[in-house]
């Protein structure tokens, strides 16, 4: 069946994200549901690097996911997007704007390992989302799985109640399959066709007591949501099928709990059940969170109805470049329609784009469409200025959807390319991966003429230096990778700058007092003018805060971006024959580099959360270790195991970690690490 034919209705639509922490069996999963729906006639394993979600070179070669593959596929006559989200700290990125596209989510937890630190993260960025969810507990057949155990860490550090649906038969090397809860049936997966078919059987007598104890759970919770569901419990009576169906589904999109699965896919093992989840309890695009947009000129929010009678509108989420295509805009179309080959409105950027071809995306394949509708995800062609976050619609209708707010980036290196006929190729790359990733930018050092580019972490960076090298063959040489530190100010100062030029025989003159303060950590950098406008024009105030604002990054003392900074224009005389746009916006710049001079700064380094997993018995080395890198131990956790350490470290001392970890603990530990906040450097400007 060619996609480009079936258009589904918006409420047969799912849109929805697999995320999970590294290694937990997210493309794993993915795969089987590719299979089980008939979108791939063989199963593609990651450890083979045929995985049809992890299309990239690298991807393959390193067993992970770098990028969120998008793919649709169809299931009892309803269509699912997918997209394939990745589990490494490094590409929090992809998993934050696949995020603000989705409407529902199946986050995967290894048995063994259960709730991991980017578990945590996915899931907290999916509750900023306020996504409906439902888990899979993966690899039951591993050496140290433990269901129950996984459900308790779900509880208790996700703060969510788990409402398991399915529960195992057996575990480890014994696990056979599940007993679903609903039915109240064992369910069995045949090994000869690939998990095919699923055999449906009674509850075993060893088995019915636990059983009934999950079943007793799951209509106590479901009569806190349906009156009749509670009448019909304590009277005895039978519950009917679509009346469990009906309170399951309001209770997940409610988010009261969370349904859980459980199976074990490098077998074949479970995963059907989740696609049927998908379709019982997750929403469609009409019943998902309504989305608010801006209006542009009316400055009021606007709630977007999901309907293809709507205007046209928008959310390009993520670039991707092809050497045939060129831009790959891959947009969320929240209402109206978008048609193959029209002129639509960068709301953005207020220019007019052209949709040359509408694709619908298979990982790395595709198939032409004539349109795409209200609710439905799909890659758009030819449109040449338009940036991941921006929303496109039309001239009459704009209204901005909410943009994306990505995490800044931590690590840095220099990159030159080795002849000189291989810098513009050089600069062409750079600039089509900085349109792609908003977490990768360059910055050309003014000073030495270096070319900087900075990332979320050391792999993040050495798979965007290799895609430079190997995918847009450029010869180049790159440097140790670097901190990418920050400056700030610690007192209130207030400083007046005069400035006066004569360019071309014109006086160009201006006056300003600025006063500059620290904010609270975090809050990041603030310009506010309290000059009257009678005083000073408009467009005089708007140069100055040009000034100051492209100073923000420029820095004070070492040139490093200055973060959490107040800037205040307090006062300014005018003078109609000398006062100049380019004046004013020189003496925001001067006046607000001399005022951070006077107020002190220092330098801040970023601080890595570290979470290290390891056997008992090396515990002691490794912590040493930490310590001795300036760390500070958070906590210590116990799993079945392993030691599950947690730490916060200066991430100038985390260089070349992982080598000494695998020689601490004879290649048997592994570590993760996420950017955790700005710390003032001990030694400051030395």
């Amino acid at each position: 069946m060619r996609i480009g034919v079936q258009m589904a209705a918006i409420e047969k639509i799912r849109n929805i994200g697999i995320m999970a922490h590294i290694d937990a069996g997210k493309t794993t999963t993915t795969e089987r549901i590719l299979y089980y729906t008939g979108k791939s006639h063989r199963i593609g394993e990651v450890d083979d690097g045929e995985a049809t979600m992890d299309w990239m070179k690298q991807e393959q070669e390193r067993g992970i996911t770098i990028t969120s593959a998008s793919t649709t596929c169809f299931w009892r006559g309803y269509q699912i997007n997918i997209i394939d989200t990745p589990g490494h700290v490094d590409f929090t990125a992809e998993v934050e704007r696949a995020l603000r596209v989705l409407d529902g989510a199946i986050v995967i937890f290894s048995a063994v390992e259960g709730v991991e630190s980017q578990s945590e993260t996915v899931w907290h960025q999916a509750d900023k989302y306020e996504i409906p969810r439902v888990a899979y507990i993966n690899k039951m057949d591993r050496i140290g799985a433990d269901f129950y155990r996984v459900l308790r860490e779900i509880e208790e550090k996700l703060g969510v109640v788990p409402l398991p649906l399915n529960i195992p038969m057996g575990r480890e090397g014994e696990f056979k399959g599940v007993i679903d809860i609903l039915e109240m049936k064992e369910l069995r997966w045949k090994e000869e066709d690939l998990g095919n078919t699923v055999e449906k059987s009674e509850i075993e007598a060893a088995r019915e007591k636990e059983a009934e104890k999950w079943r007793e759970n799951l209509l106590d919770h479901l009569g806190n949501i349906s009156d009749s569901i509670m009448e019909a419990y304590l009277e005895g009576e039978e519950i009917k099928r679509n009346d469990l169906l009906e309170a399951i589904r309001r209770g997940t999109l409610e988010r009261h709990f969370i349904p859980v699965f459980c199976g074990a896919s490098l077998r074949n093992i479970g995963v059907q059940p989740i696609l049927d989840a998908v379709i019982d309890y997750l929403p469609s695009p009409t019943e998902a969170k309504p989305i608010t947009g801006h209006h542009l000129y009316k400055k009021n929010e606007v709630d977007i109805e999901c309907s293809k009678e709507g205007p046209p509108l928008a959310l390009v989420f993520k670039i991707q470049h092809s050497r045939e295509a060129g831009a790959m805009c891959y947009i969320r179309v929240y209402s109206g329609v978008i048609k193959n080959g029209s002129s639509v409105y960068n709301i953005n950027k207020k220019k007019k784009e052209r949709i040359n071809r509408l694709l619908r995306m298979h990982a790395n394949r595709y198939t032409k469409e004539e349109a795409i509708e209200a609710g439905d995800i799909a890659v758009a062609i030819g449109m040449k200025f338009t940036q991941t976050g921006d929303t496109i619609g039309s001239e009459k209708y704009p209204v901005l959807l909410e943009s994306m707010k990505f995490p800044e980036p931590v690590i840095s290196v220099a990159i030159e390319p080795k002849t000189l006929s291989e810098r513009d190729k050089l600069y062409d790359a750079l600039r089509i991966l900085e349109r792609e990733d908003p977490t990768f930018t360059v910055k050309e050092n003014e000073e030495t003429g270096q070319l900087i580019v900075s990332g979320m972490g050391e792999l993040h960076l050495d798979v965007l230096v290799t895609r430079i090298m190997e995918e847009y063959r450029v010869e180049a040489k790159v440097g140790k990778p670097q901190v990418s530190y920050r400056e700030t100010i610690t007192k209130v100062v207030e400083y007046r700058e005069k400035y006066h030029r004569m360019i071309g025989g014109k006086e160009n003159a201006a006056d300003i007092l600025l006063r500059v303060q620290p904010r609270e950590r975090g809050s990041g950098n603030l310009f506010d003018s309290i000059v009257d406008k009678e005083k000073l024009p408009r467009e005089l105030v708007e140069a100055v805060k040009r000034g100051v604002e492209n100073s923000f990054n420029s820095g004070i003392v070492y040139g490093y971006p200055v973060i959490d900074t107040e800037v205040t224009l307090v006062d300014a005389n005018y003078n109609q024959s000398t006062s100049t746009v380019f004046a004013y916006e020189a003496a925001g710049a001067i006046g607000f580099d001399e005022a951070c001079r006077l107020a002190e700064p220092v330098l801040l380094e970023p601080i890595m959360s570290v979470e290290v997993m390891c056997p008992k018995e090396f515990v002691g080395e490794v912590i040493g270790n930490l310590t001795s890198r300036g760390g500070e131990v958070i906590n210590i956790e116990s799993k079945p195991a392993v030691e599950l350490i947690y730490a916060r470290v200066p991430l100038a001392n985390m260089f070349g970690y992982s080598t000494a970890l695998r020689s601490s603990t004879q290649g048997r530990g592994t570590f993760s690490m996420v950017f955790s906040h700005f710390e003032v450097k001990e030694g400051g400007f030395e």
